[in-house]
Order: structure tokens, then sequence, then C-alpha cells
């Protein structure tokens, strides 16, 4: 996302991404950003219109800050910001984040407290196969709840449109059905 493919003219802002994975069957995305989002949104609008507004390179830049403020070993003894990275890394952060950059990150984030919480659960007694842990995650997972929110509160027309789905039946697999309102409907019928 860039600050030049959001449109703030109007009370929702809409979002119309450069590339999409149907562009080629002739489709426009719009993304709707709400108040809400707004908010989040409105600090990473503040640079340049071409630059990207979640950057891998600012990310790992606050990342290093962070770990030079908690660090606990004086400078004057060494390891200065900067004074022990690779003179030629095999890698180097990119300008932007990809579907793939966030599902890694998800993925390491899960490994992680998973370890952490094995960890625990062993160093307190526990059996390290009885210590709890997050099940298998993926960023998907948020755009199938947000869609069966909206379907429960607004229809499946609205989370149709606000998926960027040509037809129906496709929201369906996204958005589940409210088995609640199936048994607020029995209860009124009889």
């Amino acid at each position: 996302m860039r600050p030049c493919d959001v449109d703030r003219s109007g009370e929702v802002w809409t979002y119309t991404p450069a590339e999409h994975k149907t562009e080629h069957h002739g489709r426009q995305r719009i993304i709707y950003i709400g108040p809400k989002a707004q908010d989040v949104l409105r600090p990473y609008l503040l640079r340049p219109a071409e630059a990207f507004c979640f950057s891998p390179q600012d990310s790992e830049a606050k990342r290093r800050e962070e770990q030079h403020a908690k660090r606990k070993t004086p400078l004057r003894w060494g390891n200065r910001p900067g004074t022990n990275r690779k003179r030629k890394p095999k890698k180097q952060p990119r300008d932007s984040y990809d579907k793939n950059s966030y599902r890694r990150a998800i993925a390491r984030a899960v490994k992680k407290a998973n370890a952490e919480s094995v960890n625990r659960h062993v160093e307190t007694g526990g059996n390290a196969e009885d210590a709890p842990t997050i099940s298998h995650w993926h960023p998907n997972q948020l755009r199938h709840a947000a869609a069966t929110d909206i379907r429960r509160a607004f229809g499946l027309e609205a989370a149709q449109i606000i998926l960027g789905h040509a037809w129906a039946d496709v929201t369906q697999v996204y958005a589940e059905r409210d088995a609640q309102r199936a048994v607020e409907v029995v209860k009124r019928i009889g």
C-alpha cells in the first residue's frame, strides 16, 4: 500500500491496489477503509506518495533501536550500533512486504510462542507434550473471520462487496453461516 493508492476524499477512504489477483479478468479491486482503520493508517500515509506505507527496512531499523535501548553492556565495551553487522549480508530488508512476508512472520511468532510456552511448562514441572500451544494459524483466517462478522451483521451481499468477490458463492466459502440465527428463527416459528 502506498499513500498515492489511497483516496482520502470521502468519509470512507478507498484503497485501489496497483496489482491484485483478478486484474487479468479486467476487474478492479477497491478496499474500503473505515474510521478505525483510518486512525491506524494515518501515520503511515505521512511519507512520500510513491513510498510503501509498511516497510521491512523501517521495521528492522526500529527493531535494532529497541535492541540497543534494552542493552545492558555499556557502550564503551564495544558493539556500538552498526559495528557488528556483516559487510555483505545475504539478505537485505526489502522496501515492501508481500503476502508471504506476513505469513512467514506469523509462522515464526507462533513457533517462538510455542517454544516459550513449552519451556515455561517444563520449568514448572510439567510434561512438554502437555504444554499449551497455539495451533497452526495463517493470516487469511482474519479475512474469514471478518467476512463471517460482516455477513452476520449486514448480510451476504455486503460481505461479497467488501471481500471483492464477483459471485456470492465464493463469499459463502469465506463467510460461515450463522448457526445462532437459525436457532433464533426456530425459536420464533416454534
